[in-house]
């Protein structure tokens, strides 16, 4: 477990996913913040950093599980995983949830119009994402693919049509921090999915269908920011000095 002050806590959870939970329990975001340190996370939050690391050190306790080391996979494997696995979750979920919360806006609305705003957020959500995602898999991930051939193949790269990888991989970290803003102002609209005493079952089903969302999307994130991006980064450089 690499909880020092050198590290970020993107980082450290790159290492182990199971500090995920131990930030999710201080608030800390690992996905699309993942680039801060833990005491700088714990000073913008007024939290003590002693004490998120003396929890992630039970981590280093216990056994490590059946968790997957996600950070030892090539990089054409770890986009595979993405897509099939949270590209498809996305593109799968979308039209659920949807229909949930059209459904219970137009039922409860009245008694609780912070749903109205839910169901807007959600489909402002569900459109960037999709559009999110093809970029990526039309334009980002490609272009990784072609470098990890080049590198396996030991040829030059190339053209390279955005000049540097690092400018796509930047617009697509703005995109994440947008969405993580938008599912945690759908957090806070629904009280950390708790649905209220008059709520059916449709309306508890959607709030539990949003916390699923927002899990997957989490690790979902956390795998671009915190692992193929960087090393996508540093692999660029890799072939680009031996092109030189």
């Amino acid at each position: 477990m690499l909880a020092t002050k050198d590290y970020t806590i993107g980082q450290i959870t790159a290492q182990d996913y199971r500090a995920a939970a131990v930030f999710e329990k201080f608030g800390l975001d690992f996905c699309c913040k993942g680039n801060r340190t833990i005491e700088d996370a714990c000073e913008r939050k007024g939290l003590k950093a002693s004490a998120v690391y003396a929890a992630l050190e039970q981590l280093n306790e216990q056994s490590g599980g059946d968790q997957i080391d996600f950070n030892s996979w090539p990089l054409d494997l770890l986009i595979d995983y993405i897509e099939k696995k949270h590209h498809r979750y996305v593109l799968e979920h979308i039209p659920v949830l949807e229909a949930f919360l059209e459904k219970i806006a137009a039922v409860h609305g009245k008694n609780h119009p912070e749903l109205i705003e839910i169901r807007a957020l959600f489909i402002g959500c569900a459109q960037e994402l999709s559009n999110h995602m093809y970029k990526e898999e039309n334009i980002l991930f490609p272009f990784i693919r072609k470098m990890m051939e080049a590198k396996a193949n030991s040829r030059a790269l190339g053209f390279i049509p955005f000049k540097t990888v690092e400018n796509p991989i930047a617009m697509m970290e703005h995109e994440h921090d947008t969405e993580g803003d938008r599912f945690r102002k759908i957090a806070e609209l629904t009280n950390g999915y708790s649905a209220p005493a008059d709520a059916c079952a449709t309306y508890r089903a959607a709030f539990a269908e949003l916390r699923a969302f927002e899990n997957d999307l989490h690790k979902h994130i956390h795998l671009e920011n915190n692992i193929l991006f960087p090393k996508a980064i540093v692999l660029e450089k890799e072939l680009l000095e031996v092109d030189a």
